[in-house]
């Protein structure tokens, strides 16, 4: 069911007051470090010093001016960030306090915000089994609120999910390097070649999202289930010590397969859960990135 009007502001401002306390007290610096922009510019010409590189002389001014110049250079700070959300059935479980679907908008509003206050551009693509939505990059605070928004107001769909579509879309309509944030629960297959195709045009991470209750069943009898995509019913005998085993076995394949598809490809990931706080993970991605960028957090 869509979410009502006065409910839905109630959650865009509840996420907007929580992600603007985080980004101001934990994650616009590391946000503007993590990233690189898009290349350099030239920025300014000044007299050469001592332990200036010689290859950055400037000959021509140089020449004018009688003594040497080099040329310096800055960082094209400016970023695109696009999100790519997952909304079919299944990210509308959520069995403690937040479903998928409003992890998601949590984790798209912190960063997103982070983008702003950086002078990014942030856009997004919702998508089932087809595009359902594709908002084009925009610069301002009300671009975030509206990725927000549009997120959790996604009418709950009996689709399924297509993420190699979707990779396939952002490809096309984001021609310039960008930044992609996949958020799904990944319960799909035969993603991997656009996977690929995506992460080495774009700097693409995926965030994969899990409710403790896809990794583990409690022994709670015998439990009549409906498949959220595609409205399938059936029971299960969750009072069977081997049924819970080969359902928290196979949760634990699918996990294990996905880490390795990830790890295979070098996409960065951020594992977000919907029963546990996701400032951690979001510390231990940037973390990771400026090590390897050879920063401090």
């Amino acid at each position: 069911m869509p979410v009502q009007p006065s409910e839905l502001m109630k959650q865009v401002r509840r996420i907007r007051i929580a992600t603007a306390r985080l980004v101001t007290e934990q994650f616009a610096g590391a946000y503007h470090s993590a990233f690189r922009g898009q290349g350099i510019e030239f920025h300014e010409v000044r007299e050469y010093q001592a332990g200036d590189d010689i290859r950055t002389i400037d000959w021509n001014v140089t020449a004018r001016m009688g003594r040497p110049f080099v040329k310096r250079f800055a960082e094209e700070r400016e970023l695109t960030l696009l999100f790519l959300a997952d909304i079919s059935g299944s990210q509308a479980f959520g069995s403690r306090n937040r479903t998928k679907a409003e992890r998601t908008a949590e984790i798209t509003g912190l960063l997103a915000l982070s983008a702003a206050l950086n002078q990014d551009k942030v856009g997004l693509i919702l998508f089932s089994d087809r595009i359902v939505r594709y908002l084009k990059p925009a610069r301002s605070r009300t671009a975030v609120l509206r990725l927000v928004r549009e997120v959790l107001a996604a009418e709950e769909t009996r689709h399924g999910t297509d993420i190699a579509g979707a990779l396939r879309f952002a490809c096309q309509v984001q021609k310039r390097r960008a930044i992609l944030f996949l958020i799904s629960d990944f319960m799909d297959h035969e993603f991997e070649k656009p996977l690929l195709y995506a992460s080495r045009r774009h700097d693409l991470i995926a965030c994969p999202i899990v409710d403790p209750r896809e990794e583990e069943l409690p022994p709670a009898g015998l439990l009549e289930c409906q498949d959220p995509e595609t409205g399938r019913t059936f029971w299960l005998d969750a009072t069977s010590a081997s049924v819970r085993h080969r359902f928290r076995e196979a949760a634990r394949d699918r996990q294990t397969r996905l880490d390795a598809l990830f790890a295979r490809l070098g996409i960065d990931t951020i594992r977000i859960r919907t029963d546990e706080p996701f400032a951690a993970a979001l510390h231990a991605f940037f973390a990771k990135r400026l090590k390897r960028l050879g920063k401090g957090l």
